[in-house]
Formats: C-alpha cells, structure tokens, sequence
C-alpha cells in the first residue's frame, strides 16, 4: 500500500503544464485517460483511501491543473435566478477540502493524500467499471458479520481481483 510518492504522473499528463480554467473532469489529459479506460477515482470521503490499496499497475495520477470554482446564485423572491457569479475557489477553502481527506484517511490510519494530484483508476477483475468494483466491495462488507476495516477488507479483495485476471 503506497500513494506512490517517488511515482511520476501518467505520460500523458506530461505534455501539458500550467493551470487551467477547467474543471479536473474537462482536463485535456483526463478525457484521454478516459478514452483508455481510465475512470478518475471516486471523490466521496468514504472511498478516499482507494488510490492507497488500489493495486498499482491499475492506477495512475496525473497533476492536479484544475480550477476549483465556487458559484454564488442570487435568487429573487419567488425564487427565480436573478444572477451567477463564479470564481476560482480561495486557496482557504482548498486547504479545507484537502484537510477533510487527511482526516479521513488519519481516522483510518492511513497517511494524508500527496498534494496536487488527481487520481484514475482501471476496474479489477471480471468488473467493467470501477462503480462496480465499489459495488462489490460494499457486498462483500456488508455480508461481514462484524463492520470490517474497508481499507484491509478492499486491498485484499482488490488485490485477488488484479491476480485473478
């Protein structure tokens, strides 16, 4: 289990530099990644550490180019959109989102996330999605007859997926 740290990015993502105005789902690179069957990882909390047990010849990273934006709808009395105004999100509020994994992932007893990353990962074993890998996963925890440590239940599960195919 590692997050890679000493790993360099996809190739891919290195042929471009910079950040962008894009959302990480718009980013050039992600939408190539994609077309070769890579899915960015889940962003739910509870699945945070996956890039952590998710064996490592099917995952990758690429920098994190993205813009985060925060949107302010102002709504007239009856409710009706009167304006939007979008901006990047403040550097605060990353350093929060960023701060809510690392505790996520501290409660776990996992180490923090590396910064400025975006994660992608390919399904395992006879799965076709990495959704229906997490499907699996949920089953198989739910079917445990005491709540089961996700990480260790997940990198097992995940690792005889990858050596089963």
């Amino acid at each position: 289990m590692s997050w890679d740290e000493d790993g360099t990015p996809h190739p891919l993502a290195q042929r471009r530099t910079g950040r962008s105005e894009l959302e990480a789902d718009r980013l050039p690179e992600m939408r190539e990644l994609e077309v070769l069957g890579w899915e960015p990882a889940p962003e739910d909390l509870r699945w945070v550490f996956l890039p952590y047990v998710w064996p490592a010849a099917a995952r990758t990273w690429i920098p994190d180019r993205s813009t985060h934006w925060a949107v302010d709808t102002a709504l007239d009395g009856r409710g009706h959109i009167t304006g939007v105004e979008c901006a990047p999100l403040p550097e605060p509020d990353l350093r929060d989102l960023d701060r809510e994994a690392d505790e996520a992932l501290a409660a776990l007893g996992l180490p923090p996330r590396p910064r400025g990353r975006l994660w992608l990962l390919r399904p395992v074993g006879p799965f076709t999605t990495v959704a229906a890998v997490l499907d699996h996963l949920d089953a198989l925890a739910a079917a445990a007859p005491s709540a089961p440590d996700l990480p260790a239940l997940a990198r097992t599960e995940l690792a005889a997926l990858h050596e089963s195919f």
